[in-house]
């Protein structure tokens, strides 16, 4: 049996779509539904029913994969390590959020470019959830960190962490919110003050006041800038509230440059997960990141 036909099936059962598999593997949408024929003829059997929206495995599909797939994968593991595993510099695409690559991700792996990082070098590109996710489902990227899980099965996801926001504004723009005051008080005592945000939606304000307060903010965003480092930098020259990862400002609360408004007893969080395309946590280089990610995420909670 072709090993090329078996690789495109492979691909096409883990993506749910001949077209996602054909972007994968760099071919034309009609030369993978023409492979997956060609594999059907030779096996005798349907291996995909065909929907309006991808395709679905027959039984004889998923059995086929079940015994295929670690075989193509670790086919795969050898031409990509090489056999000389030490010889040569292989490369890891990173993708996620600009703030939190930039800030977790990025100074945890750039410790395996170092001394001792086995000819690692790091490549890492900012975007959307849903631009890191689809990056990666076309095989641009190695890993991604995003705060949504993909669906179907091309992709796996692994939690990372919790981020827990604060609500939080310069010295002197807003007196603190005390517990002491009556339920809804505290939502009313911020009605008005300005807002800095990293879009006009509201997105963080949005789910803090939905989370703690039941409600929605009235105001309106004063600053709007698509980076939460900028944010902070304006809510601490005065510009007004905002909500912000704990992570990002806790230096700030330290020196006492920004001030925390509110601690409800159950601060809202956010979760990271960790995506790779399945299977290829079989590739010495993307597992040993995936590992070292995971273990220095424990430090981050």
């Amino acid at each position: 049996m072709d090993l090329a036909l078996l690789r495109t099936f492979v691909t096409v059962h883990r993506a749910g779509s001949f077209t996602r598999a054909a972007a994968l593997l760099g071919l034309s949408q009609p030369a993978v539904t023409s492979q997956i024929r060609t594999l059907e003829r030779q096996l005798g059997r349907p291996l995909f029913l065909r929907q309006a929206r991808g395709v679905t495995p027959t039984t004889i599909g998923d059995e086929l994969a079940h015994k295929a797939a670690p075989h193509l994968d670790a086919l795969v593991e050898i031409t990509e390590t090489g056999l000389d595993d030490e010889s040569s510099v292989r490369t890891l695409h990173l993708a996620g959020p600009p703030e939190f690559t930039a800030e977790r991700a990025l100074p945890a792996l750039a410790e395996l470019t170092g001394e001792g990082g086995h000819g690692l070098a790091l490549r890492a590109s900012f975007g959307t959830a849903e631009e890191v996710l689809d990056g990666l489902a076309a095989g641009h990227h190695d890993l991604a960190i995003t705060t949504v899980r993909p669906r179907g099965a091309l992709l796996t996801a692994t939690p990372l962490c919790d981020e827990e926001h604060v609500l939080i504004a310069a010295p002197g723009r807003v007196d603190p919110i005390h517990a002491e005051k009556p339920y809804g008080a505290e939502a009313a005592a911020l009605e008005g003050l300005p807002v800095v945000e990293v879009h006009e939606s509201l997105p963080f304000v949005s789910r803090y006041w939905a989370s703690v307060f039941d409600s929605r903010p009235a105001a309106a965003g004063a600053v709007i800038v698509p980076d939460l480092r900028a944010v902070l930098a304006c809510v601490t020259a005065g510009a007004g509230l905002a909500v912000l990862p704990r992570y990002l400002c806790v230096a700030a609360l330290d020196r006492g440059d920004v001030v925390e408004l509110h601690r409800p007893p159950v601060p809202p969080l956010r979760t990271y997960v960790l995506v790779v395309r399945t299977g290829t946590l079989a590739t010495p280089l993307i597992a040993r990141a995936h590992d070292w990610l995971l273990r220095a995420a424990a430090d981050w909670c």
